[in-house]
């Protein structure tokens, strides 16, 4: 009996994911992702500058502009099939909001963030490693 309970959990375990260990590394530069994207999703510009270097990020017309080239290749490719931008369009006239509008337009998004998020961590996700050592060097000061 305990021999096919073991032979039972062994095949249960070969079914699950693999276990995800992640370095503090690796939980730092997420955390500053989503830090920054709410920032830009906020509409405020994310910037960060090392030592005797540039000043870094991105502005929230960049984003903007982002939104913009990701909506536009989603009508291009017919990908909505409804009228939403026209439909945002007037609830904005009207000085309103239509999110289901604006969800139709973004698509689908597993993100904690929803599709802005995505768009903006895609944005910042090449920044995170200098902002994370530019935060190291703020430390030490």
């Amino acid at each position: 009996m305990n021999a096919r309970l073991n032979i039972c959990q062994a095949a249960y375990d070969a079914k699950l994911p693999p276990q995800v260990s992640e370095t503090p590394q690796e939980i730092a530069r997420a955390e500053w992702l989503y830090n920054a994207a709410e920032e830009l999703l906020r509409g405020v510009t994310v910037t960060f500058q090392r030592r005797m270097r540039k000043p870094q990020g991105v502005t929230a017309a960049q984003f903007a502009n982002a939104i913009d080239e990701f909506v536009n290749k989603r009508l291009a490719d017919c990908e909505i099939d409804n009228s939403a931008l026209g439909w945002l369009l007037i609830a904005a006239e009207r000085g309103q909001a239509d999110r289901i509008a604006a969800a139709d337009l973004l698509g689908r998004s597993d993100h904690p963030l929803g599709k802005l998020g995505e768009i903006a961590e895609s944005l910042l996700s090449p920044l995170a490693d200098d902002a994370l050592k530019a935060q190291a060097e703020d430390a030490e000061l």
